[in-house]
């Protein structure tokens, strides 16, 4: 038995439950990638939602020593290929599979070490934190989609920047009231949230529209392997946008919006047909 595939199966295999038991929607999109781009956009999904739980909803008295220490793990096992955290260990086997660099992965570290103590942002501060959350793991993706051809990632970049950006804008919006009363952050500059107006919620709505026009056009470049699952995330977080539009801003503070299953499962089928198509 080759023990060390063993070890790999089974990293693999966690990161692939954290991503099914924490995000249906991406579950559900992941579902429309193909071998192995599949595989290893589980790796890097259960590799950055880790972090995320412990600085959202774990908060342990000693986040930041965790942080550093899954940080510094990571950055060693990039080094010696291997980790006794299978979580790490199946990122960086997908790192190491399509070059991903440290400089791509340590603003995603960095963002999340603001989550800790951070509350309010200036507007050069968010667009790096929106940077470092978002728009890296989309660069992470980006590589894995293009299987190494350099030139397809180069002129994918700026579209796959603006997905990210789209997704994590989104989720500001549709998490505005837990992350205001649950954790205190206010992410978007210059908005008081208590006193928060229509005018405030057409800015960012139509900065968010932005990165989706952008983010639409790079989807339909993307190889077959990837061009569907992405594309039914980005249906999945435009439904959730239109929503949020139809929305006053003070519903965004009151709960969080959402998408009903049934609307998923269509736009499952809808992405599942074009596939078959190629369309």
């Amino acid at each position: 038995m080759d023990f060390k595939q063993l070890y790999l199966d089974t990293s693999v295999s966690m990161s692939r439950l954290v991503t099914k038991r924490y995000s249906t929607s991406f579950s559900m999109a992941i579902m429309l990638l193909s071998e192995p781009v599949k595989t290893n956009i589980y790796n890097i999904y259960g590799f950055v939602r880790i972090p995320d739980e412990l600085v959202d909803s774990l908060r342990p008295k000693d986040c930041k020593k965790q942080l550093d220490t899954y940080f510094d793990q990571t950055y060693d096992a990039l080094t010696t290929g291997t980790s006794s955290n299978p979580i790490i260990h199946a990122f960086v086997d997908t790192a190491t599979k399509y070059s991903i660099p440290k400089d791509i992965i340590k603003p995603f570290f960095d963002s999340m070490q603001t989550d800790i103590n951070k509350k309010k942002y200036t507007a050069d501060q968010y667009r790096q934190y929106i940077y470092g959350s978002a728009e890296v793991v989309g660069l992470m993706c980006l590589m894995v989609f293009v299987d190494g051809d350099r030139y397809k990632y180069k002129k994918l970049t700026p579209g796959a920047s603006a997905l990210g950006s789209a997704f994590q804008k989104i989720n500001f919006l549709r998490d505005m009231s837990a992350d205001s009363t649950n954790l205190g952050r206010v992410y978007f500059p210059d908005i008081d949230l208590k006193k928060i107006t229509t005018k405030d919620k057409k800015t960012i709505e139509d900065d968010v529209k932005k990165d989706l026009v952008a983010a639409q056009k790079m989807i339909k470049e993307l190889p077959i392997s990837s061009r569907y699952g992405v594309r039914l995330a980005f249906y999945y977080y435009r439904s959730l946008y239109k929503k949020i539009v139809r929305s006053k801003p003070e519903e965004l503070l009151q709960a969080r919006i959402r998408i009903n299953n049934f609307h998923k499962t269509s736009l499952l089928a809808l992405c599942a047909l074009q596939k078959l198509l190629r369309i």
